[in-house]
């Protein structure tokens, strides 16, 4: 099994950090009778040759022989990893460079043993073989007809589902794609199209098969789900209902064979965090695989979900709850039913059910108003939910109550004043605040005291300080400028993250305007120091003075090395778009700046070009492609369309565009992405109703 690889010199070859030496042993301890040697020589072995970096290594290459004969070894255990990582190591590897092309070379040469592991004892290995068995045996009628065979053989309902889901690969892999360009070419393409769609046919009409009666449940909603990928048309007129039944009559056997749903438990980090994952992992997979396929489907995945959510199984609304998130981020429509319906989860023991519907909520924002009532009722009745004490940092807000502020309720106010009335403040209160807009300001005494009376030495006043700084600004708490001076002047030198909480401190400051007065000595004081630009940005909102803030600003435009962090630049670079015509002197920085920085740093100077001048000159283009290919520079030239008022009618018709989307900005950016798409849509709707467009 190993013959030959001590002669290779595994110190010459390459793996993601350094030499590969220590490959070696990871791939005798894959064949170790030792579970735990097992599992970490397999976590070695994905750091090793199938890093996240998408690389193909040379060690790689080196490894694939030996991983193949592993995997075909029968006394070997856990061969079931072994074989997803090569699969993993294959999909990686794609085509594109000489070194990925070997490594499919070397596992389609070496396909014989995934076709023996379709009927291997073992059933872990049966259900991860069909996946290889499509991808790297270059014999399609071969792997249809083995396909077939094993569907007609197979017991284990897992496999089962799994060849279902390789049949749908295989009509992926196999439908006929392309034109040819000479006749040769067409004469050929067509014998190789007329066979593909033969054998795209069969995997259609054997999915069409599995997905209706006598078949499984499970089986069924898999083979409904490749079919929605692959063969839309042929899904049943009543697909909705039809799954909806499907899941929960597969969700009562799951039950009766006594399978625990795992949704409760103690509340302690590292019961929450497994919480998040889904108990039921083989649902969770048919299931997105059917959303996923349904697409722009919305109102059919919309239904999809509301069944889902009002399951008998905990279990089912738990994914449900999760799917919703998927559904939200992507789409800007369909959310209020699912919503309502997400809220009605809280009513759950704290469990999974409960934090899969409070971390959701939590990302909604005000997204989340229709589960307001569930959210208050929660904060009322349970106050133990209202403050989370972590196994690690200070006291932070528990999930519902930030949700619930997050909707900008106004009952969350006094809520909040309750728990700043208490014994123990969550350091993150402030960042809530701002959400209840004037329902906030009977909290302002009282963040504002909280401010006044941190320790200026203590270890923690970031986490403390920047929230509180944050709220009274958004909020125009004039009162509070004393405060933020006695912070700003009384710090420590040294003390960690100093100059994060000054930083907040200038921003406060300019956002209080002319009331700030008191603090110019302070911030003209700051334009030598890290934070010069902010200091410049308050000074400018404070004394509208171009003369006392262009020199630090051009510095930072000009002198700050290309190699440097961008970041400053581009600050530096907005600030200057702030000052309009008053930042004329800065127009060749910034337009080489627009010509030469990264995406990002570019458009926030083509826009202060634009906003110096009156007239988007050359770089109206830019900004065009930017918003097509760049979406995260699309709330900065939104936000100087806006402040251009009508001057900014050149790109009225990408705001007029974006508000007509039914799709996210990025539907790539997470738990951030719909807060970061919500004030797109609020700063574009601004901008055209400001310029007299709608």
């Amino acid at each position: 099994m190993f013959r030959g690889m001590d002669e290779v010199d595994r110190t010459s070859l390459r793996r993601a950090y350094g030499s590969a030496k220590d490959v070696p042993g990871l791939l005798r301890g894959l064949a170790s009778s030792d579970p735990a040697e097992r599992q970490t020589a397999l976590d070695g072995m994905y750091a090793a040759v199938h890093h996240q970096d998408d690389d193909v290594h040379d060690s790689t290459l080196a490894c694939v022989p030996f991983l193949l004969a592993l995997a075909g070894r029968e006394e070997v255990r856990d061969r079931a990893g072994v074989v997803e990582l090569l699969v993993g190591i294959g999909d990686t590897a794609g085509a594109r460079d000489d070194r990925a092309a070997e490594v499919r070379d070397t596992l389609c040469a070496g396909a014989d043993v995934f076709v023996r592991l379709t009927g291997d004892p073992d059933a872990a290995v049966r259900r991860v073989a069909p996946g290889a068995l499509v991808r790297y045996v270059d014999q399609p009628a071969r792997v249809l007809a083995l396909l077939r065979e094993r569907v007609t053989v197979e017991r284990d309902d897992g496999v089962l589902i799994a060849l279902a889901e390789s049949l749908g690969l295989f009509t992926q892999l196999h439908r006929p794609a392309g034109k040819a360009h000479t006749a040769e070419e067409a004469h050929t393409a067509g014998e190789a199209h007329a066979a593909g769609e033969a054998h795209a046919a069969e995997a259609v009409r054997l999915l069409t098969e599995l997905s209706r009666p006598p078949y499984d449940p499970g089986l069924r909603l898999a083979a409904l789900g490749q079919l929605a990928g692959c063969a839309p048309d042929l899904l049943p007129a009543d697909l909705v209902p039809t799954v909806v039944g499907l899941l929960r009559d597969r969700s009562g056997r799951r039950a009766r064979a006594g399978r625990p749903d795992d949704c409760s438990g103690p509340d302690t980090l590292a019961a929450r965090l497994r919480r998040l994952r889904p108990s039921d992992e083989e649902g969770s997979r048919l299931l997105r695989t059917l959303h996923a396929a349904l697409g722009n489907r919305v109102a059919d995945r919309v239904a999809l979900l509301c069944g889902q959510l009002t399951s008998p199984d905990p279990v089912d609304r738990c994914n449900g709850v999760w799917m919703s998130a998927g559904l939200f981020r992507e789409r800007r429509t369909g959310h209020a039913e699912p919503v309502l319906l997400i809220g009605s989860q809280l009513g759950a023991e704290e469990g999974r059910l409960h934090d899969a519907a409070v971390t959701v909520l939590v990302e909604l924002s005000e997204l989340a108003a229709p589960a307001a009532d569930h959210l208050h009722a929660l904060v009322t009745y349970r106050p133990e939910l209202r403050i989370r004490h972590g196994e690690r940092g200070g006291p932070t807000l528990g999930g519902p109550l930030r949700a619930l502020a997050g909707t900008g309720d106004a009952r969350a106010a006094p809520v909040l004043a309750e728990v700043l009335a208490g014994p123990v403040v969550p350091h993150d209160l402030g960042l809530v605040v701002p959400h209840l807009g004037r329902a906030a300001v009977p909290l302002v005494p009282a963040l504002r005291r909280l401010l006044a009376r941190l320790p200026l030495d203590a270890s923690d006043i970031c986490e403390r300080a920047v929230p509180l700084l944050s709220a009274l600004a958004a909020l125009g708490d004039e009162a509070s400028i004393p405060a933020v001076l006695r912070l700003l002047r009384g710090m420590p030198d040294g003390l960690r993250r100093r100059d994060a909480v000054t930083e907040a401190a200038v921003r406060a400051l300019g956002a209080f305007g002319g009331a700030a007065r008191a603090a110019v000595p302070d911030l003209r004081g700051l334009l030598e120091s890290a934070c010069a630009v902010a200091a410049a940005d308050a000074l400018w909102s404070i004394t509208g003075d171009a003369h006392a803030v262009l020199p630090v600003l051009l510095r930072v435009l000009t002198d700050t090395p290309p190699d440097a962090d961008s970041g400053r630049r581009r600050r530096a670079a907005a600030v200057l778009g702030r000052l309009g015509p008053a930042a004329r002197p800065a127009l060749p920085g910034l337009r080489d700046l627009a010509d030469r920085g990264d995406a990002r740093t570019g458009v926030t100077a083509a826009c202060a070009v634009w906003r110096a001048t009156g007239e988007p000159e050359r770089f109206l283009p830019v900004l065009r492609s930017a918003w097509r290919d760049h979406p995260r520079t699309r709330a900065t030239i939104a936000e100087c369309v806006f402040a251009l008022g009508p001057s900014g009618a050149p790109l009225h018709d990408l705001l007029r565009a974006e508000l007509a989307s039914p799709l996210r900005h990025r539907i790539d950016a997470g738990g951030n992405g719909i807060r970061e798409d919500l004030t797109l849509l609020r700063v574009c709707g601004q901008a055209l109703a400001g310029a007299g467009h709608r």
